[in-house]
């Protein structure tokens, strides 16, 4: 993991920076409408065949905060699948600044307002929780809620998990890290352990911010990402 020494050493700007500027919303927030929630990210033309339908549910990493539109990484996922062969589209539920206990609040209200189940859940929350140090029991609790109810549906899920900084403390880290790797197993769900791997503490990748990747780094995520997104529609099939 060679980004640890960035990552852990940024910790008090990762801090400043997430909660300034992308904390835009309270900690649990009442479901907004149905149009700011969901939207559809925009689109490359799609391929023959039928449609494969994904909700990608989580914080400002889907968000595309800083972005312009249809630069964010639904937007690239999308366009990545398409490109593929797949005819992909992609609803984007990101909120900025939101926890996993946000999520969890406006989770079944998201899925009650697509036109049909998905076929795939991604589902990327966590962040904004290890910013403010909240405890990995109670972290662990919203996204094992969140996975329950996705699996009362019948939706397969894809975490894109998130990683605690090492200067949070061995406990703290080992609780909180601990809890992606858990729940793909537990619910055989497929598991893209950590979001930033392999961009954050790159400044050609991310915005000035050192905390959201920037167009460059969200395109380094969709070619990692995308060949697991393809697989877990495949095995959904």
């Amino acid at each position: 993991m060679r980004f640890w020494p960035l990552y852990g050493g940024g910790l008090a700007l990762l801090q400043a920076g997430l909660l300034a500027g992308c904390d835009r919303t309270p900690e649990v927030p009442a479901p907004p409408p149905a149009t700011n929630t969901v939207s559809s990210v925009a689109a490359t033309p799609a391929p023959q065949g039928p449609e494969r339908l994904i909700l990608a549910f989580g914080d400002s990493l889907y968000a595309g905060y800083g972005l312009d539109r249809g630069q964010s990484l639904p937007d690239a996922l999308q366009n990545r699948l398409r490109k593929d062969g797949i005819n992909a589209t992609i609803v984007n539920a990101g909120v900025s600044g939101d926890t996993s206990a946000a999520g969890r609040q406006r989770f079944a209200f998201a899925l009650d307002n697509m036109k049909r189940k998905p076929d795939l859940l991604l589902l990327g929350l966590g962040g904004n929780d290890v910013l403010r140090q909240i405890s990995p029991a109670e972290t662990r609790a919203n996204m094992t809620a969140m996975m329950d109810e996705a699996k009362r549906r019948g939706i397969p899920v894809m975490l894109t998990g998130m990683m605690a900084p090492p200067n949070l403390g061995r406990e703290y880290s080992s609780q909180f890290n601990g809890i992606w790797t858990d729940l793909a197993k537990t619910y055989h769900a497929t598991l893209y352990p950590f979001i930033l791997d392999g961009v954050i503490g790159n400044a050609a990748l991310m915005q000035a911010d050192h905390v959201h990747p920037n167009r460059t780094g969200v395109d380094r995520i969709t070619a990692r990402v995308a060949p697991l997104v393809e697989s877990a529609l495949g095995r959904s099939q």
